[in-house]
């Protein structure tokens, strides 16, 4: 078999080749019919080639492929035909036709939103369908095509753009194939990163809901040119890649009208995500109660020990730390305090408040009968009641020294030999009377060890006045006033525990006030966000 006989008929005529186009209704008939022919590109040195490689094209141009191919080629050339077709002008038959827009939102990634900057950026797939009356065909005309892949800026499209666009790109930035079918109806996919405005609500942050909407709407025809139509009443989510910080609540669609505007209508999908709050959890929130579970070590620090201001003060920094990173993190608004900034500076209150108290403690402890008198009702108050409340219970107090059994005691007999020889005078008359208690060996050569004297019997017995009288009189006023001067220091001292004993008191109230205070602020500040509801805004 030689190449010739493998050979496609021979070419048509100019007049078979190019037909000419009649338009009955919505569809295409060639004026004139023929059977499509395959014809072996290249140049004719191609007619000599290999015998096997000519069967092979044959082959090939057998099945079908090559009519096919040759009749989408022509169907091609029939439809975006310039005689016949315009991607400038509207698919409509009048100027009072509407044109029907099916939009259908597809969420394929939450890629990133930015509470900072207020954007929300998305991977989305906006599909449109709409009918052309113009690009319908008969299929059987055509080797049965019934679809047509079209490169999207040869035919008309509806300029539909992200209203609410944040980064100044309105169109899509790849122009896909439209798919068009045999009945006119044309469907188009492009894909296209959205950075959309987004308002961040930072009340309830990390604990919180985001409402972030995406406005789409034709630029330049109105209600009257093109209708806006939500094909489903939601997003699709059926090809979307899980995010790592948020999760998706709902994706809620809407047909719009603007009040101020009527003759334009949107199509708006609503974000409804909730942040997942273990990130900001482990690194912000646990480190910051635990630096705040620091302050209550403070109230158990001994008031002697000079560290209790110093931790407060450290503790004070750390948080100062954590409050300059989170300002970092959202956005400058002054209308709402996020949920952690209220937690920070709860804690900063509460060490400030340490700090205070550590003050006035440190003022009580160090407070003594030279400097201040403990009112009565101080006394009452933080000695006797608070404990008991407090749950405190003071160690019973001991003399600070017990009275020694007096070492020059007169025997029974000659005591009252002497009771009876002075009267009934006391004992300061004694002293200042001519009779008084003198030892025996008293009157003797004085040893050079004063212990000799003190471990000698002492046999004290009245004595008529002698050369001793003012050196006795004057020894007894000096261990009078140094057992005055003692017992003043024991009661000195007394007052100083006592003014000790307040501060820990003190201490311990603080120290309730605080984990109170503490546990009832946390749980109030953290409980509230997980019963928010959030609804889409009906507004436009």
């Amino acid at each position: 078999m030689g190449s010739r006989g493998v050979l496609a008929p021979a070419a048509p005529t100019p007049a078979q080749a190019t037909p000419a186009l009649s338009r009955t209704g919505s569809h295409l008939r060639p004026a004139v019919r023929h059977q499509p022919s395959c014809r072996l590109p290249g140049p004719p040195a191609m007619r000599g080639a290999h015998p096997l490689v000519l069967f092979s094209l044959a082959a090939l141009c057998g099945r079908g492929d090559c009519r096919v191919a040759n009749a989408e080629e022509r169907l091609m050339d029939d439809l975006l035909n310039k005689t016949r077709y315009s991607n400038l002008i509207r698919p409509a038959t009048n100027l009072s036709q509407l044109i029907s827009i099916q939009l259908q939102l597809s969420l394929a990634q939450l890629i990133s939103v930015n509470e900072r900057e207020q954007i929300m950026t998305t991977n989305v797939w906006l599909k449109q369908e709409w009918t052309d009356n113009r690009l319908a065909w008969n299929s059987s005309r055509y080797e049965g095509v019934n679809i047509l892949r079209i490169p999207a800026k040869r035919i008309w499209l509806p300029d539909i753009v992200l209203y609410n666009n944040a980064d100044g790109t309105y169109e899509v930035s790849l122009y896909t194939n439209v798919v068009v079918r045999s009945n006119g109806s044309i469907m188009w996919l492009p894909p296209a990163i959205c950075k959309s405005a987004c308002k961040i609500e930072v009340k309830h942050f990390p604990f919180d809901q985001q409402n972030c909407s995406l406005k789409f709407r034709s630029w330049t025809y109105d209600h009257t040119e093109i209708d806006m139509v939500l094909k489903s009443p939601t997003a699709s989510m059926d090809d979307f890649t899980p995010s790592g910080e948020w999760d998706i609540v709902a994706l809620p669609g809407r047909r719009t009208v603007n009040p101020q505007d009527p003759s334009y209508v949107d199509v708006t999908y609503d974000f409804i995500i909730r942040r997942k709050p273990l990130f900001y959890t482990i690194n912000v929130i646990i480190p910051c109660v635990l630096i705040t579970s620091l302050s209550i070590l403070v109230f158990y620090l001994p008031s002697d020990c000079g560290e209790k201001m110093t931790l407060c003060i450290s503790v004070l920094l750390a948080l100062t730390v954590f409050l300059l990173l989170i300002s970092k993190i959202v956005p400058p608004t002054s209308l709402d305090v996020p949920l952690i900034g209220k937690y920070l500076m709860f804690t900063m209150v509460l060490v400030t408040f340490s700090i205070v108290t550590s003050v006035c403690v440190l003022n009580v402890h160090h407070r003594s009968p030279s400097t201040h008198t403990m009112a009565p009702w101080v006394r009452r108050c933080f000695l006797h009641q608070l404990p008991t409340f407090l749950f405190m219970k003071r160690p019973d107090s001991k003399p600070l020294r017990s009275p020694q059994p007096s070492q020059s005691r007169l025997p029974q007999s000659e005591a009252t030999a002497a009771a009876s020889a002075t009267g009934p005078a006391s004992s300061s008359n004694l002293y200042g009377s001519s009779m008084y208690f003198v030892s025996p060996s008293s009157a003797a050569p004085k040893s050079p060890s004063g212990s000799d004297l003190l471990r000698a019997p002492r046999d004290f017995r009245l004595r008529p006045t002698g050369r001793f009288q003012q050196d006795v009189q004057e020894a007894l006023e000096g261990v009078s006033f140094i057992a005055q001067h003692m017992k003043s220091d024991d009661q000195d001292q007394s007052v100083v525990e006592d003014w000790k004993y307040v501060a820990v008191v003190v201490d311990r109230l603080f120290l309730w006030v605080f984990v109170v205070v503490c546990v009832l602020g946390t749980v109030g500040l953290f409980l509230p966000p997980f019963f928010q509801t959030h609804t889409p805004s009906g507004g436009p």
